[in-house]
C-alpha cells in the first residue's frame, strides 16, 4: 500500500540540476540549461540540459561504438536476460521514488504513476528479459543439398523519442526490447519529463548495463529529436507522440539513411455503449475512467463515446453524476483522483477545444474550467459535451485532455460508420450483451485495439499499435521485438 507520510517525505526532496548521460558517465550540454516546471504547483523543480546537435552526435557516437565492439551485442541472450533482471530488481526498490519524481514532473496521480509508471516498466523489463533467450532461428524447408539458415541480429543503434504523459511505462515499451535483442540505444525524453528516465538510466548502469548501451540526451524536440532523426547512425527510430511530429521524422529518415521509422501517433478512440450494454453502471463506470484518468492525457483514451439513443440522455447524466465525484487536486495526495495537466500550453490547449467545441454547437453538460488556479498548477474539470457532431472538431481532433465528446446512434451500421469517421484508429471499445455483435464489431471497426465490455488495461502480452494516422509497428508483446531485430539468410550449399 501506497503511505502518504513517504510521498510527503519524497516530494521534499531536492532534485539536482540534471546532466545528459553519454557513454555511462552524466555530461553537460552545450546549450544551457531548461527550467523544469512542476504542474502540481507551477514552481520551478530543476534544470535539464539544453542539448545541442553536437550533443546528440556525441550520444549517438556512443552508442555505435558500444554496439560494434559488441560489449552488449554479442553478449549471450541468458547474461544480457541477467542485467535486465536487475534492472527490474532495481526499478521495484526504487518504485515508490521514481513514481514520485515523475509525479512532480508530469502531473500524473499518484495511484495511477505507481502502478502504470514504476510498476509496468519494471513488468516490461523482466518480460523482455524472459523473452530473449526464447527467440530462435530458422531452418528453412529446401533441397538436401541446401542448408538455408534465417539469423535473427540486433539492427545496431535504435533512436527513441517518448513523450510526457506515461515517460517510464511507453520509454520501457522500447528500451527493454531493443535491448533484450542486443541493440544500443539513444533515448530523448520529453522536455516536460526527463527526470524519471534520467533516473533510469543511473540503474541501468547500476545493475550492469555496459557503458554507451543506454545514453539519454534531454532537450528541444526541434534541436536533439531532429538531430537524431537525422543521424546517418541510427539504424531504427521509435516515436511515440503527434502526428505533426511523426510526419517530420518521416520525412527525415528519408533524408538521412532510411532508416526504419516506427510511429505510435493520435487516437480518437471510439467507446461504443449500445442499450444492451450488460451492465451499463459498470460501463458509466468504466467509461469515467477510460477518459479522465491522467486527465485524459492517454494515448488510448475513449474520447469519443457514441451512445446508442434509447439510453443516451441517461448514460450521459450517470456519466456526469460520476465525472463530478472524481476529486481533481494534488497528484500526491493519495486521496486525488485526477492530477494536473502536463503543462500551461496543454490546459490552454484543453480550454480552447471546449471553447471551440460549444462555438460548433455543442452543449456542456459538466466541467470544462480551469479550477485550483490558486495553487498555481494545471487542473481542469473532467468534461462532458453532448450535441457534437460527428464531423465537428472535438470529434476529428485529439484533445489529450479531460474532455469527451458524445454522439449518438440507432444502428449498430451507424455506430460502426461513426467509429471509423476519423483519421486515427488506435483504439476503441465495445460494449454489448450480443456476443455475434462483439464480433462483428470487433472486426469492422478499424483500429489496433479493441476492448469488448471494458476500457483499458491490456497487458505486455498483447500489442499496441495503431492503423491509418495512429502510426505504424506495435509496442508490448513479443511482436515489439520485430521492430529491433534484423533477419539475415545464409544459403550453403552442402
Amino acid at each position: 500500500m501506497l503511505d502518504q507520510q513517504r510521498i510527503d517525505a519524497l516530494r521534499q526532496e531536492p532534485v539536482a540540476a540534471q546532466k545528459l548521460f553519454i557513454d555511462g558517465k552524466w555530461q553537460g550540454g552545450s546549450g544551457g540549461a531548461l527550467e523544469v516546471l512542476s504542474p502540481i504547483d507551477g514552481t520551478v523543480l530543476t534544470t535539464i540540459e539544453r542539448a545541442t546537435a553536437d550533443d546528440m552526435t556525441r550520444a549517438v557516437a556512443a552508442a555505435r561504438s558500444a554496439f560494434d565492439d559488441g560489449r552488449w551485442s554479442r553478449l549471450a541472450p541468458a547474461a544480457r536476460k541477467k542485467v535486465l533482471h536487475r534492472l527490474a530488481d532495481l526499478i521495484e526498490r526504487e518504485a515508490l521514488a521514481l513514481s514520485v519524481l515523475g509525479v512532480r514532473d508530469n502531473g500524473t496521480e499518484i495511484n495511477m504513476a505507481f502502478k502504470a509508471e514504476s510498476g509496468s516498466a519494471a513488468g516490461t523489463f523482466r518480460y523482455y528479459a524472459e523473452a530473449i533467450d526464447k527467440v530462435y532461428g530458422e531452418i528453412a524447408p529446401t533441397d538436401e543439398n541446401i542448408l538455408a539458415l534465417v539469423h535473427r541480429e540486433p539492427v545496431g543503434v535504435v533512436g527513441a523519442i517518448v513523450p510526457w504523459n506515461f515517460p517510464l511505462m511507453i520509454g520501457a515499451w522500447k528500451i527493454a526490447p531493443a535491448l533484450a535483442a542486443g541493440n544500443s540505444i539513444v533515448l530523448k525524453p520529453a522536455e516536460t519529463a526527463s527526470l524519471s528516465l534520467l533516473r533510469l538510466a543511473e540503474l541501468a548502469s547500476e545493475a550492469g548495463l555496459p557503458d554507451g548501451v543506454f545514453n539519454v540526451v534531454t532537450g528541444k524536440g526541434s534541436v536533439v529529436g531532429e538531430a537524431l532523426a537525422l543521424s546517418m547512425d541510427v539504424d531504427v527510430l521509435a516515436f511515440t507522440g503527434s502526428g505533426a511530429t511523426g510526419r517530420r521524422l518521416l520525412e527525415y529518415a528519408a533524408r538521412s539513411n532510411l532508416k526504419r521509422c516506427y510511429l505510435e501517433l493520435g487516437g480518437k478512440s471510439p467507446n461504443i455503449v449500445f442499450a444492451d450494454a450488460p451492465d451499463l453502471d459498470k460501463a458509466a463506470n468504466i467509461s469515467a475512467s477510460g477518459i479522465f484518468r491522467n486527465s485524459g492525457q492517454v494515448c488510448v483514451a475513449g474520447s469519443r463515446l457514441l451512445v446508442q439513443r434509447d439510453i443516451h440522455d441517461d448514460f450521459v447524466a450517470a456519466l456526469a453524476q460520476r465525472a463530478e465525484a472524481f476529486r481533481v487536486g494534488d497528484p500526491l495526495d493519495l486521496q486525488s483522483d485526477i492530477g494536473a495537466v502536463n503543462s500551461l500550453a496543454q490546459l490552454e490547449g484543453d480550454l480552447e477545444f471546449v471553447a471551440t467545441a460549444e462555438k460548433e454547437g455543442a452543449r456542456r453538460v459538466t466541467g470544462g474550467d480551469r479550477i485550483l488556479e490558486e495553487t498555481g498548477g494545471y487542473y481542469m474539470q473532467p468534461t462532458i459535451l453532448t450535441g457534437v457532431g460527428r464531423r465537428d472538431t472535438i470529434a476529428q481532433e485529439e484533445v489529450f485532455g479531460p474532455v469527451l465528446a458524445v454522439i449518438p446512434f440507432d444502428t449498430e451500421e451507424e455506430a460502426v460508420a461513426i467509429a471509423n469517421d476519423s483519421n486515427f484508429g488506435l483504439a476503441g471499445a465495445v460494449w454489448t450483451s450480443d456476443l455475434s455483435r462483439a464480433h462483428r464489431m470487433v472486426r469492422c471497426v478499424k483500429t489496433g485495439v479493441i476492448h469488448v465490455n471494458t476500457y483499458g488495461g491490456a497487458d505486455a502480452t498483447v500489442p499496441l499499435g495503431g492503423v491509418r494516422q495512429s502510426g505504424n509497428g506495435h509496442d508490448k508483446s513479443l511482436h515489439a521485438l520485430d521492430k529491433y531485430i534484423d533477419l539475415k539468410t545464409a544459403w550453403i550449399q552442402l
